[in-house]
């Protein structure tokens, strides 16, 4: 007779092994995350599950999102406070019409973006973008166009005269003003000279001082005042060395009367107007022409604070001629009366003989 298998004995069966909620968890988590969770609850107990929860909600991979295009200007060498400038190149594109009045239907949206006139090179504009919002003064052009003062200014001195950026067309749109201005292929401004360098040499220094007092007595002639010459406003043209004054966004017109509004850099204002809060044109544009001189052969600002303004102390290195000196004097004199005037610069001894190209 076979045997009897024994029975089992009485109790709970034995039930089938299988994977707990901490081995299933934790198979969904990284190493580190596992340390984490392990120390977590050892240090802070509950508390620290709870943290730690709230971490791993936190921490799981979101769905990428597809970045949205949007159309933005490359950098370019004029920049304002009022918009931003781009260089284009692009000579193939078609030669755009004259800018149509403001409120006219004809102004479409799209832009130009290049244009070879006079000598302006083919294939090299700046463009710049000024926010309708950002304008708070306007003019009238020669043909009756209401257009944003920087226009109007620039149509006035960027003709016929090569120190200063020329306007080649310029666009209303929707929400801003579009500028195409001249950009020389190989340029750059004269601050990014001046942080490579430091300083000039004061024979390179007085050609191209001698450059920007041009530029300014263009300016004046036309009525112009730029009220914010800085080396970050003075393009220089590699290849012919040639410079050129840019960003009028902080222009005016000139008048006799003195000014109770300033438009500018508040690092190049003149002593009358910390003072009395009002100064001239002339007398404040010679006080930035120092300052400009100053940072050439110095390669710093003279007043780093407005107390040093006041005081009037201004240090000069050995290497300076005492003509250059003299200059520098006189331009950056606390008293508006005893600046000299342009042409007074013109015909001081250290401006003699410089070569304009």
């Amino acid at each position: 007779m076979p045997q009897a298998r024994p029975r089992p004995r009485a109790g709970p069966s034995p039930s089938r092994p299988r994977a707990s909620r901490r081995g299933l968890a934790s198979a969904r988590l990284s190493p580190s995350w596992l340390w984490r969770c392990r120390a977590g609850i050892g240090a802070r107990g509950w508390g620290g599950i709870a943290t730690l929860w709230l971490r791993l909600s936190r921490a799981r991979p979101r769905p990428r999102l597809r970045p949205r295009l949007r159309a933005r200007l490359l950098p370019g060498p004029a920049e304002d406070t009022r918009g931003a400038a781009a260089p284009a190149a692009s000579s193939a594109a078609a030669s755009p019409a004259r800018a149509p009045p403001l409120g006219s239907a004809a102004a479409g949206p799209e832009p130009p973006v290049s244009r070879s006139d006079g000598d302006a090179r083919a294939g090299a504009v700046a463009l710049k973008c000024v926010p309708r919002d950002r304008v708070r003064h306007w003019g009238e052009l020669p043909d009756g166009a209401r257009a944003p003062l920087e226009i109007v200014l620039l149509d006035k001195v960027s003709t016929g005269f090569r120190g200063v950026i020329r306007l080649l067309e310029w666009v209303e749109l929707p929400s801003s003003f579009l500028l195409v201005l001249e950009r020389p292929e190989r340029c750059q401004g004269l601050s990014g000279l001046l942080a490579e360098r430091r300083f000039l040499p004061e024979e390179e220094a007085r050609g191209l001082f001698g450059q920007v007092l041009e530029a300014v007595r263009h300016c004046t002639s036309c009525g112009v005042l730029h009220r914010d010459i800085k080396p970050e406003n003075i393009l220089l043209d590699l290849a012919t060395r040639q410079l050129k004054l840019i960003d009028f966004g902080c222009g005016a017109f000139l008048q006799d009367t003195a000014c109770t509004q300033f438009a500018g850099t508040l690092l190049y204002s003149p002593p009358e107007w910390i003072h009395h809060h009002r100064y001239h044109g002339e007398a404040a544009t010679i006080w930035s022409l120092g300052l400009l001189l100053y940072h050439l052969v110095v390669g710093k600002h003279p007043f780093r604070r407005g107390q040093e303004i006041i005081w009037g102390r201004i240090l000069f290195p050995r290497w300076l001629s005492p003509e250059c000196q003299n200059v520098l004097k006189r331009c950056l004199s606390m008293q508006p009366l005893d600046r000299p005037s342009l042409e007074e610069l013109f015909s001081a001894p250290w401006l003699q003989g410089v070569h304009v190209p």
